[in-house]
């Protein structure tokens, strides 16, 4: 979804805050990079909806504070043959 900036910050922060997703899974369901979905959430959202700017950051800072855990994970199954590229 390109096109409108404050329409796509609007429903990428939701995106996020109902799924609990990362930055990268919200850029691609919208089709835009990781830098287009973390500016809008991080400086657009924040002028246009800063309640809805506040859910954001929670939901990205548990995400950022887990990661190490999905990096493991995601090695984990690499070396097992379980992950399919």
């Amino acid at each position: 979804m390109k096109g409108f900036p404050e329409e796509r910050t609007i429903l990428a922060a939701e995106y996020i805050i109902e799924n609990g997703a990362t930055v990268r899974s919200a850029a691609k369901k919208f089709g835009v990079s990781k830098s287009t979905v973390h500016k809008d959430v991080s400086e657009r959202l924040r002028r246009l909806n800063p309640n809805l700017y506040l859910q954001v950051k929670e939901v990205l800072e548990k995400n950022k504070s887990e990661r190490h855990i999905r990096g493991g994970i995601a090695t984990r199954e690499k070396y097992a043959g379980l992950r399919h590229f």
